[in-house]
């Protein structure tokens, strides 16, 4: 799993215990999850469709780095299905783990459509490949 994305946990990401905020990572997660998902879909138009269970498995607290890993693990036909974990940068411990995201990739009607992709792609071979065709 590739770690996209860092987050610095400030005081407006705590909660009452002075911990990371669960709502707030599940924003964060599921922002990375769309922003992957564009990156992969070629698409600004992407949706999170589900979101599996998902599993707390220690916190964070102000002044800690953690950083964010999303995954494809399958290509639907409109669909990307994803996973996720997010770490503590300084001590590698796991904070949640999101076994599966559901993004579908949609038209200018904002329903369903069909992407095309069937592997991960890198943007760096993407821009190599444009330029062989130039």
């Amino acid at each position: 799993m590739r770690f996209h994305s860092r987050k610095w946990v400030k005081p407006e990401d705590l909660n009452a215990n002075g911990t990371l905020f669960g709502g707030r990572v599940l924003a964060w997660i599921d922002e990375e999850a769309a922003l992957y998902s564009i990156i992969q879909l070629e698409n600004k138009k992407v949706v999170t469709k589900y979101m599996s269970e998902i599993n707390f498995m220690s916190t964070a607290v102000k002044g800690d780095i953690i950083e964010i890993g999303v995954e494809a693990v399958k290509f639907g036909k409109s669909s990307l299905n994803l996973n996720c974990e997010v770490r503590n940068k300084m001590t590698q411990e796991t904070i949640v783990t999101v076994d599966n995201i559901i993004m579908v990739n949609l038209d200018d009607d904002g329903k369903p459509k069909p992407h095309g992709k069937t592997k991960i792609e890198f943007v760096k071979d993407r821009l190599a490949k444009k330029e062989e065709e130039a």
